[in-house]
């Protein structure tokens, strides 16, 4: 299906621009067209999401037909105007809803686009010398079932040095981003040359729950101090750091998960002086 004339929401794939469909939502549409493993979705406007959020159930009705077709669980995202942008990702910022059965599609936009509005968003911003609040628009994609997933910078965030920095831990990414375990932790070479592994008790994931959200679980101990990643994992992870350099012409933060169909890209924003003091603080 298509998006009628004059909708305010469009495929993924066609929402490259920025100022209409916020910055996650049109580097996610330039990577998809780029091949990158992307999972499939649809991007709201700002207007949408505006009306959405005044409870408008217009709005909210013209998005169920294509929601449905991305799959039983869906990953709710931010992108605001300006948001994973050259000089500020915002990364950890703003709410992000997993798991989310299509039925609950309107609340959690609304719920994502309210993050924007809070005081510490407000305070980031005025940081990074923007204005707030940002114009939030929202992109929702299919969940991706993570068996192992994390984070890449494809530059030492700390140093800049051409390597490619990968943590990794067991189920959802949440658990790394939001700092529920020590995850694994690689440093490679561009051509794969590993040059540092740690390998930690990672305890804990974060899986999608049923009949809908995300949950906490133990992971079994046997498994806990093996490595999350297999050396052709790594391998691939190094392919794709190569491959969103190459797409976006500078180096990236990257967010990936692997599951059972392979490898997903999640997001992938510009490595900025906030990534780096992020990573300084980790």
């Amino acid at each position: 299906m298509n998006p009628p004339a004059g909708s305010m929401w469009a495929w993924l794939l066609e929402a490259l621009d920025g100022a209409v469909f916020g910055g996650k939502a049109a580097g996610l549409a330039r990577a998809s067209r780029a091949g990158l493993p992307v999972p499939r979705g649809i991007a709201l406007t700002c207007e949408l999401v505006a009306l959405i959020m005044a409870n408008d159930a217009g709005p909210a009705e013209e998005i169920n037909a294509a929601v449905t077709t991305l799959g039983p669980s869906l990953a709710v995202r931010s992108s605001a105007r300006g948001e994973d942008g050259a000089s500020a990702s915002f990364a950890g910022q703003y709410v992000t809803r997993l798991g989310v059965r299509p039925d609950k599609v309107a609340h959690a936009v609304a719920e994502v686009a309210g993050s924007g509005t809070t005081a510490s968003a407000a305070a980031f911003r005025a940081r990074m010398g923007l204005d707030a609040p940002a114009a939030m628009a929202v992109v929702i994609q299919a969940m991706v079932p993570a068996d192992v997933a994390g984070v890449m910078f494809t530059r030492d965030p700390r140093t800049g040095a051409p390597e490619r920095v990968i943590e990794a831990s067991y189920g959802l990414g949440e658990s790394v981003v939001a700092g529920l375990v020590v995850p694994d932790f690689y440093r490679l070479m561009p051509d794969g040359s590993l040059l540092e592994a740690r390998i930690a008790e990672k305890d804990l994931l974060v899986r999608i729950a049923e009949p809908g959200g995300t949950e906490k679980a133990a992971v079994p101990a046997a498994q806990a101090g093996a490595a999350a990643l297999t050396e052709a994992a790594l391998a691939e992870l190094v392919h794709l750091a190569e491959h969103c350099e190459l797409t976006f012409g500078q180096p990236c933060d990257i967010e990936w998960a692997w599951s059972a169909v392979g490898l997903s890209l999640l997001q992938c924003r510009p490595m900025t002086r906030w990534a780096r003091r992020r990573a300084d603080q980790a």
